[in-house]
């Protein structure tokens, strides 16, 4: 009889730390963070000598892959530069048509993503314009712009979230403003189930232009939110060459349904130079 007890007792202690085990198991799956660069990688353009394209992509690839990206954006990918993405990180998938044509011509604001960590529900683009369902320049813009979108599923924790990637005009003021109210209306219309979301991109703006801060009415500054101290210079766009200071015109924004746990900007150089005219930004995210 006293063996039956005790054997009892003993499968009773078993059961419970497996329970717990699997309780804990299961947190943390629901918590599993992930990483998402926005990353401006410059044209290829034959005009940067040195810094031209093919001189520096394995430097970009290996700069996402050593800051374990999960997810990256990417602005003024020309056809030829997405090819070479594409090939260099061939665990992963991507979304995003050139800018000029709404298949390969011009430049792509893409977004790649892991294949094993999320699946694709959904996705399309938009140019920022006043005929924004097909190719076209709008208001003052200097060139054709675009905003491209993806719901994913995260394959581990099952949440379901969008990520937004874009490239506001250089030049047009008014392009930048109407551009800037035009993605907040397409992400009311298209986030109708209030999920997660992530906006990225490089604004040609600073913090305290009207269009940024219309931005923020509706959505955080990732730097602003993160857990932990900000890393990394706060300029993001001052040249290849390493210099002291530069304009923050690269932002990730998100809604409250997402936690920042790190943000920074990467300044990694090779002999002075960085990868790009760019610096990338990272946030290590948790959905809520």
């Amino acid at each position: 009889m006293k063996n039956i007890r005790q054997t009892a007792i003993l499968s009773f202690i078993i059961l419970t730390f497996c329970l717990a085990g699997f309780k804990v198991s299961g947190q943390s799956k629901k918590q599993t963070p992930f990483n998402i660069i926005t990353y401006n990688i410059r044209m290829n353009t034959p005009d940067d000598g040195d810094n031209a394209w093919p001189m520096r992509k394995e430097k970009v690839a290996g700069l996402l892959k050593f800051h374990k990206a999960d997810i990256f954006n990417v602005q003024e990918a020309l056809p030829e530069q997405m090819d070479d993405l594409t090939a260099m990180f061939p665990d992963f998938d991507h979304v995003g048509v050139g800018r000029d044509d709404g298949k390969r011509a011009g430049e792509h604001m893409a977004i790649f993503y892991s294949k094993r960590r999320f699946s694709k529900i959904d996705d399309g683009m938009f140019w920022l314009s006043e005929t924004p369902d097909k190719p076209g320049m709008g208001w003052d813009a200097a060139c054709n712009r675009t905003c491209t979108w993806i719901k994913l599923k995260d394959n581990i924790t099952g949440r379901k979230f969008f990520v937004l990637d874009t490239h506001l005009d250089h030049r047009g003021n008014k392009a930048r403003e109407e551009g800037a109210k035009l993605i907040i209306n397409r992400i009311s219309e298209i986030n109708n189930e209030n999920l997660p979301l992530i906006l990225t991109g490089d604004f040609n703006l600073v913090k305290d232009s009207s269009p940024i801060q219309s931005i923020l009415k509706v959505l955080d500054d990732a730097r602003d939110k993160s857990v932990t101290t900000p890393y990394g210079p706060e300029g993001t766009s001052g040249g290849f060459a390493v210099k002291a200071k530069s304009r923050t015109i690269d932002f990730i924004f998100v809604n409250k349904k997402v936690t920042v746990l790190r943000h920074g900007v990467l300044s990694d150089s090779f002999n002075m130079f960085h990868p790009s005219d760019h610096l990338p930004v990272l946030a290590e995210i948790q959905l809520n």
